[in-house]
């Protein structure tokens, strides 16, 4: 099974601008180049030449393709196999029929973002070729015949939150990472930043977003502040010395505390 460790700031990019696509790069931990919801369909052809022709490490790529019913999946795949990029996230994953047609050079991001989705989680968490799963608010709501994911103030509705506890929660039971969805409203710093301190403390691997100016925001959320770090080294530290359950700085201790305290130290390194 292929893991998935790109870093916690995970940027979109149009795949119509490939001007863009190195600039991107170097902002964030990895891109994910867009063939679907960013790029206008009389603009896909392009966006698919440009694809092609992208001289950047295919290491830090992620490239979203079209829904495997849409019409221009299989395109996005022909595409593909002239490239060296090999991480993939699946748009509207349904379930895990529709991951078929990747083979075992692929590592798969499976982006549930539709009730089906949703409600397949588990069957696509446990797809062998999905490394990562993600979430996604605003197509949900419309799958739904909503018309908003978040309340007047903000917040996410209902429905949106018990979609990101089920995608983190099939994710973890299978081994898998989870992502964050984005946080359309760019200008709404403070709303990122809380969102972003919630998804690392909940258990998600990543955050995606879709501005340059997300990415420090995220970066900063995922890294643990530095009175953690330093608890977390030395409860570990005096773990070495300790049989069982012991008592630390007040705190009871115990496996689950000491494996939280490696999460800490994880997210530094």
């Amino acid at each position: 099974m292929t893991t998935f460790d790109l870093g916690p700031a995970l940027l979109f990019c149009p795949a119509d601008r490939p001007e863009r696509f190195r600039t991107a790069l170097e902002r964030a931990d990895a891109v994910i180049l867009d063939l679907e919801d960013a790029v206008l369909p009389d603009a896909k052809a392009a966006a698919r030449t440009n694809l092609i022709s992208a001289a950047i490490d295919p290491d830090r790529v992620i490239v979203r393709v079209n829904a495997p019913n849409s019409e221009h999946f299989a395109a996005d795949l022909e595409a593909l196999e002239r490239t060296d990029f090999r991480t993939v996230m699946v748009a509207k994953t349904e379930g895990a029929d529709g991951l078929s047609a990747f083979d075992d050079r692929f590592s798969l991001v499976a982006l549930c973002e539709t009730a089906l989705g949703i409600h397949a989680a588990a069957e696509i968490a446990a797809h062998p070729l999905v490394s990562a799963m993600m979430w996604g608010a605003e197509d949900l709501v419309a799958s739904l015949g909503g018309t908003s994911s978040r309340t007047v103030g903000g917040a996410y509705r209902e429905i949106a939150r018990y979609a990101r506890s089920r995608v983190l929660l099939e994710s973890g039971a299978h081994g898998k990472a989870a992502i964050d969805a984005v946080h359309i409203d760019i200008d709404d710093v403070q709303g990122l930043e809380e969102e972003a301190t919630d998804a690392a403390a909940s258990g998600f691997r990543a955050t995606a977003c879709i501005h340059p100016n997300q990415v420090a925001v995220i970066r900063a959320a995922y890294l643990p502040d530095e009175a953690t770090v330093t608890w977390a080294r030395a409860v570990l530290l005096a773990a070495e010395s300790e049989r069982g359950v012991f008592r630390f700085e007040g705190r009871m201790v115990d496996e689950p505390v000491l494996r939280h305290a490696r999460s800490v130290v994880g997210r530094v390194r």
